[in-house]
């Protein structure tokens, strides 16, 4: 409860605030009653409050010789859109923090909120992760709002519903559950707000906290959830019954769940012929088993099991390797985690030279080395197409999940060759076939197999009449001429 005193109001608030500089209080006097009003400089813009707040004063206020009730009349005529009521502390922070101006008249337990945030965020851009050739360009920025309306513009059913959370005892920060109520499993929506509920923690900063929230005692190494910054994909996901989790002052949203055909999958796969799109995601199936195995069966076969290999291409190995010091295990892992520590510079130093770097550390070190005597070129040759293979991934939980697989499958060949490359590959498929996420399979629609139109071959759009019936039980996506009628 807010005090009536104004000015036990304001030390108060002063106390609370301590030596912030950004803190902006004053007391006027109309008709010998106090009000005042305070903002945050630093997130709120002084224009606005010119224009919401002043302007109303100096041209309504002061030109009434009666009124009844100072409050009300604030409330009633002050033109902003964005105006509430606030009747305790907490939320009189919260909004301060909001960028809202507080307005407290003398004598009331209550006060006004106008909303008079400052502009803070970079507006929408192009997305910087997910590059398309074909498709929206624009992406999720740090801005709630702005997150909700491109959504929103998108999918204009008033059966899109946000369900809205405030997490962080210091941040305060806004969480949005988006879903479609008639199309996304209500359970699973109740059960993610209730799980969200139950978390205590002094601040959200970004979407990957949610994450590990939601997941406990996540052992696995590839992601349940996916992530994206692209509002189209978020769509999708909506559209096909998935449930899109938004959090304040962050551009990635995470998409549930996630299943791992999805991040062999691209948003403009639904923007190209469907034919050619069949291709494309062979491409992808065939680089993923590249970039996770194929170090691990080089191993395999030419340390423990070379009489698979053809003799031709064996002599061509073994006169390759002439020279070369280390076993080809150990030329293999300590040329992963070089080209791993080129990939990690390269995305974490500024464009402009990353790129030159990324050249210059697979051509000028790989050459040097192979010149020195230290690796083989067939070495090279392998670890290049791994490292290749890997770029056509861009969700980082599931980068680093290829990265632990790839040690494993390396480490299984060192030791047993073949034997232990299929026992791992059986190790791989059980554990991906475990994982699930509230009773939906990790490997859906493959294990359990159902009848599916978005796996790896992509029908036209024209024929993608139902959806996924373990995501959703309204699976009627597009009626047929005969049912319509």
């Amino acid at each position: 409860m807010l005090d009536k005193n104004i000015d036990k109001v304001l030390n108060k608030i002063k106390e609370k605030y301590g030596p912030s500089s950004d803190l902006v209080t004053r007391i006027i006097k109309i008709k010998n009653q106090k009000i005042l009003y305070c903002f945050l400089e630093s997130v709120s813009s002084d224009d606005k409050i010119s224009d919401f707040f002043m302007g109303y004063i100096d041209s309504y206020i002061k030109k009434q010789i009666k009124f009844k009730n100072l409050y009300e009349s604030l409330k009633n005529a002050i033109p902003n859109s964005n105006l509430s009521t606030v009747k305790n502390y907490e939320d009189v922070f919260y909004k301060l923090a909001s960028g809202f101006t507080c307005v407290f008249v003398d004598g009331c337990s209550e006060a006004i909120s106008l909303e008079t945030r400052s502009t803070l965020d970079r507006g929408v851009t192009e997305a910087t992760s997910e590059n398309i050739v074909r498709g929206p360009k624009d992406s999720f920025t740090e801005n709630h709002q702005k997150n909700l309306g491109l959504i929103r513009k998108r999918i204009k059913d008033p059966n899109l519903w946000f369900k809205d959370l405030v997490l962080g005892r210091r941040t305060k920060t806004k969480i949005s559950i988006a879903y479609i109520k008639d199309v996304s499993n209500l359970k699973l929506v109740k059960y993610i707000e209730e799980e969200l509920k139950k978390i205590d923690i002094d601040g959200i900063l970004d979407s990957g906290y949610i994450r590990e929230f939601l997941l406990k005692d996540d052992k696995s190494f590839f992601p349940r959830f996916h992530s994206t910054e692209r509002p189209d994909l978020a769509c999708m996901a909506l559209l096909e019954g998935k449930i899109v989790i938004l959090v304040e002052n962050s551009p990635f949203v995470l998409l549930i769940p996630g299943l791992f055909i999805d991040f062999l999958h691209s948003p403009e796969d639904n923007y190209q012929k469907a034919i050619n799109i069949d291709l494309t995601r062979i491409i992808r199936v065939i680089s993923f088993f590249i970039t996770v195995m194929f170090p691990g069966i080089y191993v395999a076969l030419t340390t423990f099991n070379p009489e698979i290999i053809p003799d031709e291409l064996l002599i061509s190995l073994a006169v390759q390797r002439g020279g070369v010091p280390f076993p080809t295990a150990l030329e293999i892992t300590v040329m992963i985690i070089t080209f791993e520590i080129l990939r990690e510079s390269d995305v974490r130093i500024p464009n402009a030279s990353g790129a030159a770097i990324g050249i210059v550390g697979a051509l000028v070190l790989g050459e040097a080395a192979v010149t020195a005597g230290i690796v083989s070129p067939i070495v090279i040759i392998v670890i290049g197409l791994t490292s290749i293979s890997g770029l056509l991934f861009t969700e980082i939980d599931f980068v680093n999940g290829i990265r632990w697989w790839r040690f494993i499958f390396l480490l299984a060949s060192t030791i047993m060759g073949v034997i232990g490359f299929v026992a791992c590959l059986i190790l791989f498929i059980v554990k991906l076939c475990s994982l699930e996420f509230y009773g939906v399979s990790y490997l859906a629609p493959f294990s359990p197999y159902t009848k599916h139109q978005n796996a790896i071959f992509r029908k036209p759009i024209s024929k993608i009449k139902k959806r996924y019936s373990f995501l959703s039980k309204n699976i009627i996506r597009m009626r047929d001429d005969s049912e319509k009628n």
